[in-house]
């Protein structure tokens, strides 16, 4: 019998898709879009809006398609798109990029972290630290790269990491510490002694921090996001990724970028070329269009999401759960216990058939050894039309 062997296994097992038989589970994203659509649920899972973006940005693709940009652009994007990277990074937080040397266009930011990852950490001996719950790829790009995940709790209801815990964590064996901020699953914002902190452990054992900023214009409050990078000591030492899915509302053109050091960058392009090599060829055009919006566009879509979790968390606590204060991204996580629940994922299964709404239990992004102390948590997504979280809201009242 023909037995596959290959790095698959490793990457299965990092995401806990792996089976004690040998076989490989889909995602909890997979699962649970698949019972929506089995069930005609509404989605609440998932993170990807239910309407398109501006229409300028849309207009903008179009016309890069009639003017013929449908061949490979070149490999560290086009200049335009780098460009306008490199302003967004000044105009928004000060910092100077250069665009020819310090921005990398990849296929999302899922590739960006990809290969970073393989192009920094080096086998078994590097160590990667992230914060826990985790969006699911960070363990499997970990395992892929063959590193040991080293995790750090984020705790109900405020999902900050103690920093004992975090100082634990860091050591001279860590070679990436990513961070993800706004942060998914949990919808927190890290705080400054939490990102001072980051950047003075990272300097103290000389570790790179790579930071998934994909949701830096989705942030609640009166906030403004502040990357990593802007703090004394960071720069040097800090790969800063994004995209232009969460904030156009475009999650299927998958175009992303990185930006850093150029040597850091140099390093990632030697991988990333290999991977997709280039991608989007009309569509980054088109993102760079959307970059040099202008200020109102970016505080109205904070504002919109706002409002939109807002109405959801009146839903969810109308419903009887109890919920956490989301103070940026798409999500918000609910304590599902107060209407019995003890098993979050069980719980998430039968949602579709008992009310028509799917949800994403907390547990899929939590590795085996700390899944019970997540067990009872569901995370669900605010980036839906308004009719649909309030037609959610009054399904999701049934369970009382």
């Amino acid at each position: 019998m023909r037995t596959l062997s290959g790095a698959w296994r490793r990457v299965a097992a990092g995401a806990g898709l792996l089976g004690a038989d040998g076989t490989t589970a889909p995602t909890i994203f997979a699962e649970m879009s698949g019972l929506a659509a089995r069930t005609g649920a509404l989605n609440l899972g998932q993170g990807f809006p239910d309407e398109d973006g501006p229409a300028v940005i849309l207009d903008a693709a179009r016309e890069a398609i009639a003017r013929g940009e449908n061949q490979y652009p070149p490999g560290r994007g086009i200049l335009d798109l780098r460009s306008a990277v490199s302003e967004h990074q000044r105009r928004f937080y000060g910092l100077s990029v250069d665009p020819d040397r310090e921005v990398l266009v990849t296929a999302g930011a899922t590739e960006a972290l990809a290969a970073a990852i393989l192009a920094l950490v080096d086998g078994a001996e590097d160590e990667v630290v992230v914060f826990e719950p985790y969006y699911d790829a960070y363990a499997a790009l970990a395992a892929l790269a063959g590193a040991r995940l080293v995790t750090v709790p984020l705790r109900w209801p405020d999902f900050q990491p103690d920093l004992d815990d975090l100082r634990a964590a860091v050591t001279d064996r860590t070679r990436l510490i990513l961070v993800n901020d706004p942060h998914n699953p949990t919808g927190a914002v890290f705080t400054d002694d939490v990102r001072t902190e980051l950047v003075r452990l990272a300097e103290r054992h000389d570790a790179i921090i790579v930071t998934d900023e994909v949701y830096e214009h989705l942030v609640f409050d009166g906030r403004a996001h502040r990357p990593l990078a802007t703090l004394p000591g960071a720069a040097e030492r800090t790969l800063t990724v994004s995209s232009g899915g969460k904030t156009f509302s475009t999650t299927g053109w998958k175009i992303g970028w990185v930006t850093g050091p150029a040597d850091l960058i140099d390093a990632v392009l030697a991988v990333k070329q290999f991977l997709t090599y280039v991608n989007g060829s009309p569509f980054q055009p088109a993102i760079a269009a959307g970059l040099r919006l202008d200020d109102r566009f970016f505080a109205g879509i904070a504002a919109d999401l706002q409002r939109r979790r807002d109405l959801l968390l009146t839903g969810l606590q109308a419903a009887g759960f109890a919920t956490a204060h989301a103070a940026g991204s798409y999500f918000t996580v609910a304590e599902a216990a107060p209407l019995g629940v003890v098993d979050a994922h069980a719980f998430c299964r039968e949602l579709p058939e008992r009310v028509g709404v799917v949800a994403i239990p907390l547990t899929a992004f939590v590795g085996p050894a700390h899944r019970a102390e997540y067990a009872t948590l569901v995370r669900f997504a605010a980036c839906k039309r308004d009719e649909v979280l309030v037609e959610a809201a009054r399904r999701l009242a049934l369970l009382r």
